[in-house]
Parts: structure tokens; sequence; C-alpha cells
């Protein structure tokens, strides 16, 4: 059984914002497949996570020690189903991911940045495409990114229609044809998924899967076969019209983003291979008020269905439990993270947490806004760095690259001076008042 529940704590109660995971593993008691902090107040930190009641392999490896001098990565996050003004739609925080992945030799980023149903925002080969479970693993420094050559792609496809069929079929042949995805082993599944939206108290789109076990069952088959990535496409049940409506005119989250996430994580927590999941038919019925919606929704609204950029992504999303005879491109270990970039309004996740508490900056974009408000201030993390947008955020980037202390690009700039010297500028200041 899938639940999802809003949880508070004391900030007494805890040792700095920094030492949340283990106040939320005490907390919760259950298998955890995610959470984000939603709420800051004074008093308390609130918190919302999704758990699993059947027990789980949960036999993560630590990851190797392998660090590669001179290589550096960034990773940018944008988390879905909070509204993210940037990068909450479909693929339009692309720009920015391509403009971020130029500071650096790889820019890791989660699939929700870069989708965009018949379209992806892949423009360099750099970019490394990783599930949102994947990436808290790697930060928490439980396993490394291997970057393979190409990996062989399994899809699930939940129970449908003959019509329905024909679309995710031709889709898959596109994606061969075009894109040269090794695309092995289809499973169309019996019965229905059951995927769910669900809002929680916040505001953010999470969700539920009414039949897990016709999910795990189906990615069963498909590990048992050789697949070493998992694709995932079904419908998405309670999905509220007038919110999506809304979501296409530029006024509120996407509510389908929730639930997708849900979906990946278990599937990437029970089998340890990259997944990610998309609606097996895009809405096209709404009743938008304009035909032509906002932009950064278009590429959705123009797609039949949201399952190729997922495709083309999963081709190359690194491995983080690879067989013995696994051929990998590269690999990269938490120590190669330059950097960590978020929307400002959401620190509150597993990646930024662990960021701070190895020392690896954390960027804070003030544009990017959120639903949210669990910012800077509120969590009272006096090392993150903000900045007003995505520009300002890859200049600092080059700058830590660079090993250029950022108080030296920025005016004001203090003089330092010795001792005599200090007394004589307070006196000369005096003197001048005289």
């Amino acid at each position: 059984m899938i639940e999802n529940r809003q949880y508070r704590i004391r900030k007494s109660e805890l040792d700095g914002f920094q030492s949340l995971p283990e106040a939320v593993d005490r907390i919760t008691g259950k298998n955890v497949l995610r959470w984000y902090v939603s709420e800051v107040t004074k008093a308390e930190i609130v918190f919302e996570a999704t758990t699993w009641s059947e027990r789980m392999d949960m036999d993560t490896v630590p990851g190797a020690t392998r660090y590669h001098p001179g290589k550096s990565a960034v990773l940018s996050l944008v988390p879905t189903g909070i509204g993210c003004r940037i990068g909450g739609f479909a693929g339009d925080a692309a720009p920015i991911t391509n403009l971020l992945a130029s500071t650096a030799d790889y820019l890791i980023t989660n699939p929700n940045s870069v989708n965009a149903s018949n379209f992806i925002g892949l423009n360099r080969a750099n970019i490394v495409y990783s599930d949102g479970c994947s990436l808290d693993f790697f930060a928490q420094g439980l396993v490394n990114l291997h970057l393979p050559y190409a990996n062989r792609i399994g899809l699930i496809i939940e129970k449908s229609d003959n019509r329905t069929l024909d679309i995710v079929y031709n889709v898959v042949n596109a994606v061969r044809a075009v894109h040269g995805a090794n695309i092995t082993d289809i499973i169309v599944t019996d019965q229905s998924i059951g995927g769910r939206c669900i809002e929680n108290k916040s505001g953010v789109f999470v969700g539920t899967v009414d039949n897990p076990h016709v999910l795990l069952e189906a990615c069963e088959k498909l590990v048992r076969n050789g697949v070493n990535a998992i694709a995932l496409t079904s419908s998405i049940q309670d999905l509220p019209l007038s919110a999506y409506v809304k979501h296409f005119e530029g006024e509120y989250p996407n509510p389908v983003g929730g639930v997708e996430a849900v979906i990946s994580y278990l599937t990437t927590t029970r089998f340890r291979v990259p997944s990610a999941h998309a609606p097996i038919l895009n809405q096209d019925e709404l009743e938008v008020r304009n035909s032509i919606v906002d932009a950064r929704g278009a590429a959705e609204h123009a797609s039949a269905s949201g399952l190729a950029c997922i495709l083309i992504g999963l081709q190359k999303a690194p491995q983080i439990s690879p067989p013995a005879n696994f051929r990998e491109a590269d690999v990269l270990h938490w120590n190669n993270v330059l950097a960590v970039v978020t929307p400002a309004s959401c620190l509150g996740g597993i990646p930024v947490i662990y960021a701070l508490r190895n020392g690896v900056p954390v960027i804070a974009v003030e544009e990017n806004h959120t639903i949210l408000d669990v910012n800077k201030l509120n969590c009272d993390l006096a090392d993150v760095i903000e900045v007003r947008n995505y520009a300002e955020a890859a200049g600092i980037i080059l700058a830590l690259k660079s090993g250029l202390n950022l108080e030296s690009i920025s005016r004001p700039f203090e003089t330092l001076r010795h001792s005599s010297a200090r007394e004589f500028v307070v006196l000369s200041a005096v003197l001048s008042h005289l």
C-alpha cells in the first residue's frame, strides 16, 4: 500500500536543518519512497512523505570511493509537482539546463527538466538524465552514477485499447528509427496499474498506485530478460481537469508529475535500474480559454503521447548498480559535484540537504518561483548562495570552477589591513569630523 502523509517536527528536536533525514526515518518508521519539506515556520518543519507498506530490498551498497580528479559535474534540480516557474511545464527548463551544461564536464539533472513529450531538451552530450530516486541515492553518497554507452530499454504499457496501443507502438518505432534507441522488450499489462493524482495539504501534487503488484511483476519480467532501463506509460486517474486547464494557462502546478515520480521511485528503489514514467495519452479535450496554450506547456499540447522523451532520455541514463560485465563510458562520484543548483524556495529536498552537509555549494535561483516557501532565511541556511537567475548561476559555477573567491567578483570588496593601519584609519575618520 502506498500512503501520502504530512508530518510535523519541532525545530527544537533537531540539531539544525541538516539533521532532518534522520528525523524523517525516525518519525515515519516506514519504507519511505520520497519526501520533501513543504513548509517551515518559526517553531516547526513540515515535511510530506510517500511511504510503501511492503518490505523492499533496501540493501543499497555504498558507492566505491572512486573520485576522478579534474572532472567537474553540476547537479541541477527542477522538482516536479510544485509549480516551478521554469521547468514546471513541459521541458521548459531545457534552455537553462543546456546553459548550465556549458559550465562543467557534466550536467546532471532530473527528467522533469527536459522531458517534453515528442520533444526533449538534451541538446548537449554532457547532460546526464537521471531519475529522482537515483539522484537521492547519489546525493547521499550511496551510489556512483555509471554512464553507459547505451542502455537496453524495456517498456511497460498499461492495459489499453487498440487505438491507444497503435499510438504507443508508433512512438516506440519512431524513437528506434530516428534516435537509434535499443528498445528490446515490451509488456502490455493484463490489468490497470491505477496511478492516481493526489494534491497534498501544501498544494504539492503527489500520487498513489492502486495495483503496484501489476507494475512490479512486469518490471521483474523485464529485468529477468536482461533489460537495464525501464520506461513506464499509463493513464493517470483522478486528474483534476480544471486544475489541468489552469496548468496549461500557466497558473497551476502540473497535476501529473507527482504520481509519475512515485511510480519511478517505486521502480528504481526495488530494481536498482533507471526508470521514468510518461502519460500514455496526453489530454486533448481540455476546455482551455485559448487553443494556443502557454508556451511552456505547448510541447505536451502538441503531442499525442508523453512517451517519446523518456525513451530517448533513458537511452543513456546512468546505472546505480551495474553488473560485473557492464561497459561504462564514464563514472561520476558525489565528490565530482561542483555545485547544486535549485529553485530558491524549495531547499528541503534530499540532494540539497546532503550537499550542505558535505560542503557542496548550493546555488538558489530566485526567479524560479514555486508554490513553496522553503528558502534560505526560513531554514537558517547561511551557506546557500542566492542568485537572481540562471545566467548568474552559470557565472557563479564558472567562478567556483576557476577557484575564485566569490567575494572578489562583487562589490563592495573588503580591504584587509594590519592593526596599526586600522588604528590610523579610525583616527583619520575621527579627525575628519572635528
